[in-house]
């Protein structure tokens, strides 16, 4: 981006999977966001947008969310307003965990996954899971504020052995 760039203002995260075949457990992938303080950009989240849930100021929210990964296109779909999120915040990190209710699942055990990051009609990123196999939680992008108050982005794919709630804390201390 050049300078004269206002960075990215609102973004879309999609993420896509195939259905369990008839009579299996289904596959019950997330999307997660944490945002991070601008204070402590790589301390503890200050607070997660996950299914049912969403940002304190609405500036981040899960428009569709899937327990099966049944239907066409994009199965969960995720929401950045970034050019509305407060200062106070400098980063935003947002990933993909599988829900472990019947057996662990790792990201092999799920066929055709698929993220895209979007700006509009405009793809900026996109990862296939199967990229990180025996995951069953990933990080997918991370989105950082500038000096000048531009978000930009840093696609990225760090896959974890965690569950929902461990990978809630250890999403947002990947290696660069």
């Amino acid at each position: 981006m050049s300078s004269l760039s206002k960075g990215l203002r609102k973004v879309q995260v999609t993420l896509k999977w195939d259905p369990s075949p008839i009579g299996a457990a289904a596959h019950d992938l997330d999307i997660v966001a944490a945002a991070y303080r601008a204070d402590a950009p790589h301390g503890g989240p200050a607070y997660l947008v996950h299914f049912d849930s969403r940002s304190p100021d609405g500036t981040i929210t899960l428009d569709r969310d899937s327990r099966t990964g049944q239907g066409f296109g994009a199965d969960e779909v995720m929401t950045l307003e970034l050019e509305r999120l407060a200062a106070a915040y400098a980063r935003v990190v947002v990933g993909v965990v599988i829900q472990q209710r019947n057996a662990e699942k790792s990201f092999s055990d799920v066929p055709n996954t698929g993220v895209r990051i979007l700006d509009g009609p405009v793809e900026l990123a996109s990862h296939d899971l199967s990229a990180v196999p025996d995951a069953s939680a990933a990080t997918v992008a991370e989105f950082t504020r500038d000096d000048a108050g531009a978000w930009q982005l840093r696609p990225v794919l760090h896959g974890f052995r965690a569950d929902p709630a461990e990978f809630a804390e250890l999403m947002g201390t990947a290696p660069a």
